[in-house]
Parts: structure tokens; C-alpha cells; sequence
């Protein structure tokens, strides 16, 4: 076709598609910034296949339909790969997937009539990186970047702890070069704290795990990679040509006797006859993610054989034995009524957009976070938009579209406030922050949450102090600092709304039993930004008393594992600083003990290793079970994954429970708890 006969708009709407497409490859790739969710992405991207099918004269080799990724950034040296790191041909029906089926019996032609074996595997969402393995010793890990081309890691990629950094002799001796690929990935639990941390930091949070894994390993600084709990799921080789490696599935056998981790999810199947089971599973694995510990946003399905593999051969950018089966995200539409400026315990304001409910991923959501003014501006927010929300997991929900389109006449966009909220005193921004503080250390919002933080479970656990009673002695001016609790008399509370005596005393009696948390409680309860209660655990078993900890230098801190650098600047600050120091003198003098922490663990064979998730109505209450499981090195989850090894229930279990027996967990009683740790 002569381009001359393509009609204008055809030409300007590739151009712009393109450059919308280079665009957000950049944002997501190499910023590691989504700027469009999953799903308006493949919108733009089939349209731009749609339009270069119809019009192949308007193809040229630049074009994103030819790409994989983006260029690497300039940060780091370049990788050559080998042979180029493909994307994958994307189907999204079942219908799809058997057009797929039958391009790869036509093409086979007479092969087709041998059986042929598919294996599919959940697809998680995470960076895409090569391992080159020479002699056995790991020598280069690298980013995908435009397929051929990557960024050079290896310093943060040996931090990774399930990335062996050599192979067997065997191994080596056989294969003397072996490039392994796979994906990096952030579990959702990990995704949650890092976010944590970095709000309370006030640094952007991360839009979602796999930005957050990228985020991680694309450091300048190594230790930053290694304070994150990453892991590396890898999914095959860059060639096929390796003696005695006939299969791909004879690949996850190798890198599995490897030490690599394997997922223990996957199956083959044969031929089109049995297609059917494998749409079955697909939509078991569609019912069972909101339940896993990681993103997923489909499923690979790839043939098994290797010669098959040859014979097919690839497109431009694509395999043609492999396809990627993309689930819908877990989306929803719905109505922004309003957008509330919260105010943190560390001053940080962050807007939360308040929604029509709507379910998403199985659960009503009301509210969705907005992260910061930048955020606000960039989306264009007004009261009344439809607005997509996404969740996965038990991340916490998040604005990630507007649709314009469907905006309400008269509506007005959403301002940041120029004051803070809450004591109406100004707010600032400071250099290489995304969030607007209030530095007005009688702020009420700050002192209600840094009390109701300082008395919780993870703290200093004061039975009876919950929000309601912190806002009151807030407002009343009767606690200006956490510390100032341990100065409260009955005198001060009996005044407080529905404070009789009784009550009056539990406080203050709870208040006294508190004196004698052990120093992690207290760590924690401190509020340094930062700082959860994994992280304070660490610190009182690294230092033992809070001197040594006051004491400690940045170097001390870095050194730790979890830590990192980010973390031991947070942590060198708070205790450095008059603020710091003046709330532990008071509750010195309050009478809070800070006894020298001792650690209890001792790994218990069948604990050790292990993750426990608590539910229902036990005999203690559910700290006195978290510590036992602890101290005998297993961990304590707050939701029920396919990582869950045991659900410890009670009477009355709920949900928890019957996502356990879904999932195939094994199901405990105290008893057999006590037998565990014995």
C-alpha cells in the first residue's frame, strides 16, 4: 500500500501512540514510575498493533511494536545480552489461547501429531534480570532494558539472598556458561513496610510491588538492595542448546537441585483435548490470588520440548512457542465523593480520596490512597470523577485513573491545602520530600497518633488507651508527649468523658504494668520514622540496652541486616535529636524500666523457618502464642497466604480458616503447637 493513500488521522493517531507508548516505557522501566495502569497500557499497545497490522507500510524498526522494554539508563554500565531478553504474545480468552494452540499445529505441520506438552506457570509480576554463570561463579547480573541491551546490577544482585553465587562443580563442569533468567520479586508483606517506611520518611511510596522490587535492585547503593527482602524466581535459560537438556521442565529440575527457588505451581498439559483442564486452572489461580504473597497478573504457558521450541522459532519481539495469559486487574470503577487531608504521627499530610464503596478483589473498599500533592496534580483529581481503583492482596487501595471523560459539569479540582489541617499552622515541603509536613510539634493529629502509637500492642500495649481516650487527653492538654503518660493521675482523668473511677484506675494500673515492656515494645513505641516492630526486635537483640543503641553510630547500624541506610539515618536522627532524647529521659523518670533485652530465640526443628498465622479464640491472648513461634525462629503473619505453612485457630475462627483449607494449609491446635516446640 502506497502511505500516501493512509489517511492522516491514521498516521497522526500511530505517531501519538507511539510516543505515549516510548513514554510510559521509560516511566516504567527506567523510573520505575508507572504513570497509566496494566490495563490502559495494553489498551495503547493493541492499538498500535491493530494499526500496524492494517497498515504495514507505517512500520519501521524503531517502532515500540518492535521493542522489548527501554534503553537502559545512564546510571549504569551496559549489558550486551547474548541472545535478547523477548517479551512475550499476550492472550486474554480462552478463545485466544487456542488460536495460539492451532498457529503451533499449522506450523509444526506433521510434528503436531506427536503430543504436544504445554507447562504453565503463574506469571509474577516483578524485574526481569539475566544471571551469567562462567565456571560455576556468578560473574554479571543485568536488567532486561530494551531486550539487548541492560543495565549492569551485579553488586545488588549478590545481596539477593536466594541467588546462589555458584553452582555445583558438576554443574560448572558440564555447563561452562549457563545465563539464567527470571524474576525478582517483592512479597506483598514487604511491599507493605517498605511503603511504610518510606511515608514516614516522607520519600514517594512505591505504586505497587513489582515498581518496588525494580526500585530496590536498581540502587546505587548495594546496601539499600540488601536491607529489602527480595527473591529471585528464575524461569529458564537463554538457550536451548545445552547438553543432556531435552525439556524445560528437565531446566527447573537443574536450577532447582541448584538451590534456586522453584515454584511448586505448575503442571503440563497435553494437546488440545486437554485444554479445557488447563482453563480450569487458570480460573482457580484467578480465585486464588487475592490470596497469594505475591503479585501475579497471569499465567506463561509455553511448549515443553525443546525442539518444538527450535522449529517454532520467534517474531520480532516474541517467542512463538510461549504466550502470556494476562488476568483482568484487580480494577473496579467508582465515584470520588471527597478527599480527606490526613495527618500522621511524623506530620506527614496525605490526601485519601473518599469513595462510593465498591468491591475490588473480593472487598468493599471505602477509601484509597491519593500518596501526595504531586500525585493529586498529575491525576487531575476533582470531587465527582469516575475514578478506577486498584487493589491487590491486602495492599492498601490506590486511585490509579481518572476518567476524564465521564467528569460531572460545575466539578472543581482538589487543592492541597496551603495548612496543615489540624492546628491550621503552616506546612512545608522540603528539598527531595514528595510530602508536605506540619512541623508544629503541639500539632493535635500528630500527638493523638503518636499516643495512640505509643500505647498499642506493638508498643507499649496500655490496655484501655485506644483513640478515642488519646484524642481527649490530647485536646485537654493533659499529654503533649507519649511520655507524658507516665505522669497521669486520677485527679487528670476523672473529668474525661466516661471516665468513672473504676476505669480511672484500670488505666493507670495498665499504665504502671507497662513500665516493664520489654525493649523492642519500647523501640518501637518510640515512633521513630521507619522503624516497625520487625526492625526494633533487631535493634534491642543487636544492642541490648537502649544506651548502646543511643550510642550507636550510622556505620553500626548500616552494617545490620533489614536495616540499611535509609533506615540507620531515620534511626541516628530520632536518637540524636533533643526531641528524641527528651521523651526517653521523661520516661526514665516516669519510671519506665528499659530492662536489657536478652534475646529468647532458640530455632526449634518444624518452627524454624516457618510461617504461622494465628486466628480465633485461645486459651492466652495471641502475643503469648506470636512470641513462642518467634522465639523459635518461625514468623507471625497477619493474613493467610499460599506461603502459610500453619494456621494456629482457636474457636470461632472465621475467614481465616476457610481460606486456609482452600489454599491447602495445615490447620494446628495449641496442642500441637506445644508438640511443635517441644
Amino acid at each position: 500500500m502506497n502511505p500516501k493513500n493512509i489517511p492522516e488521522k491514521i498516521i497522526r493517531e500511530l505517531e501519538k501512540l507511539r510516543e505515549d507508548i516510548e513514554e510510559h516505557n521509560y516511566q516504567y522501566y527506567i523510573c520505575d514510575n508507572p504513570t497509566v495502569s496494566d490495563a490502559e497500557y495494553d489498551r495503547l499497545f493493541d492499538r498500535l498493533l491493530e494499526i500496524e497490522k492494517q497498515y504495514p507500510d507505517l512500520v519501521t524498526s524503531s517502532s515500540p511494536s518492535r521493542r522489548v522494554g527501554a534503553p537502559p539508563s545512564e546510571k549504569f554500565e551496559k549489558v550486551k545480552h547474548r541472545i535478547p531478553m523477548l517479551s512475550l504474545q499476550k492472550v486474554t480468552t480462552f478463545e485466544e489461547f487456542k488460536e495460539f494452540d492451532m498457529r503451533i499445529q499449522k506450523f509444526l505441520g506433521h510434528w503436531a501429531l506427536i503430543d504436544m506438552e504445554y507447562i504453565f506457570m503463574p506469571k509474577y509480576d516483578g524485574l526481569a534480570i539475566e544471571l551469567v554463570y562462567e565456571n560455576g561463579q556468578l560473574i554479571t547480573g543485568s536488567t532486561r532494558g530494551d531486550g539487548r541491551i541492560g543495565e549492569n546490577i551485579t553488586p545488588n544482585i549478590k545481596t539477593i539472598q536466594y541467588i546462589p553465587l555458584h553452582l555445583s562443580q558438576e554443574t560448572a563442569k558440564i555447563y561452562p556458561l549457563l545465563e539464567i533468567r527470571g524474576e525478582v520479586v517483592m512479597p506483598i508483606d514487604e511491599f507493605k513496610r517498605i511503603n511504610e517506611m518510606q511515608e514516614s520518611l516522607g520519600l514517594p511510596p512505591f505504586a505497587n510491588p513489582r515498581n518496588a522490587a525494580a526500585g530496590s535492585v536498581r540502587q546505587l547503593d548495594s546496601r539499600i538492595t540488601a536491607s529489602r527482602n527480595l527473591k529471585f524466581w528464575p524461569y529458564g535459560i537463554s538457550q536451548q542448546d545445552l547438553p543432556r537438556l531435552n525439556k524445560y521442565s528437565e531446566v527447573l529440575e537443574l536450577l532447582r537441585n541448584e538451590k534456586f527457588l522453584i515454584r511448586e505451581d505448575q503442571f503440563s498439559v497435553y494437546n488440545i483435548g486437554n485444554l479445557e483442564n488447563l482453563h480450569n486452572q487458570l480460573q482457580n489461580l484467578v480465585e486464588r490470588r487475592q490470596y497469594l504473597d505475591y503479585d501475579i497478573d497471569g499465567a506463561v504457558i509455553q511448549v515443553n520440548d525443546f525442539e518444538f521450541q527450535q522449529r517454532l522459532g520467534q517474531v520480532s519481539r516474541a517467542p512463538r512457542w510461549a504466550v502470556a495469559w494476562k488476568f483482568a486487574a484487580e480494577t473496579a470503577e467508582t465515584i470520588l465523593e471527597d478527599v480527606i487531608f490526613q495527618v500522621g504521627r511524623t506530620g506527614i499530610i496525605t490526601p485519601v480520596a473518599a469513595l462510593k464503596p465498591v468491591r475490588v478483589g473480593g472487598v468493599e473498599v471505602k477509601r484509597a490512597s491519593l500518596h501526595n500533592e504531586d500525585e493529586l496534580r498529575e491525576k487531575g483529581v476533582h470531587i465527582g470523577d469516575a475514578v478506577i481503583v486498584r487493589r491487590a492482596g491486602d495492599v492498601i487501595p490506590e486511585v490509579v485513573e481518572v476518567i476524564e471523560s465521564k467528569r460531572p459539569e460545575g466539578s472543581h479540582a482538589v487543592k492541597f491545602p496551603d495548612s496543615c489541617p489540624s492546628c491550621y499552622e503552616p506546612i512545608f515541603r522540603l528539598e527531595g520530600e514528595a510530602a508536605y509536613r506540619c512541623i508544629n510539634a503541639a500539632c493535635p493529629a500528630q500527638i493523638v497518633e503518636k499516643i495512640f502509637h505509643f500505647a498499642s500492642k506493638g508498643g507499649m500495649d496500655i490496655e484501655g488507651l485506644g483513640g478515642k481516650l488519646a484524642l481527649q487527653l490530647a485536646q485537654k492538654k493533659l499529654v503533649q508527649s507519649p511520655a507524658d503518660i507516665y505522669f497521669l493521675t486520677k485527679e487528670d482523668l476523672l473529668p474525661l468523658d466516661l471516665m468513672a473511677d473504676k476505669r480511672a484506675q484500670n488505666l493507670l494500673d495498665a499504665i504502671d504494668e507497662s513500665k516493664s515492656r520489654p525493649l523492642p515494645n519500647i523501640i518501637f513505641a518510640l515512633g521513630i520514622p521507619g522503624v516497625g516492630e520487625t526492625a526494633a526486635r533487631t535493634l534491642a537483640e543487636r544492642f541490648g540496652t537502649i544506651d548502646n543503641l543511643i550510642s550507636a553510630s550510622f556505620e553500626d547500624l548500616d552494617s545490620i541486616s533489614g536495616i540499611g541506610p535509609i533506615l540507620a539515618e531515620s534511626i541516628v536522627g530520632y536518637l540524636s535529636n533533643d526531641a528524641g532524647k527528651e521523651i526517653i529521659s521523661q520516661m526514665k523518670k516516669g519510671g519506665v524500666k528499659f530492662t536489657a533485652f536478652k534475646s529468647e530465640r532458640r530455632e526449634v526443628e518444624g518452627i524454624a523457618g516457618k510461617t504461622f498465622v494465628i486466628t480465633g479464640t485461645l486459651s492466652k491472648p495471641r502475643d503469648h502464642f506470636k512470641k513462642l513461634i518467634e522465639n523459635a525462629g518461625g514468623k507471625v503473619a497477619s493474613s493467610v497466604s499460599k506461603k502459610t505453612d500453619y494456621l494456629l485457630a482457636g474457636e470461632k475462627a472465621g475467614s481465616k480458616l476457610d481460606k486456609a483449607k482452600k489454599l491447602g494449609v495445615e490447620i494446628i491446635s495449641e496442642e500441637i503447637l506445644a508438640g511443635l516446640l517441644k
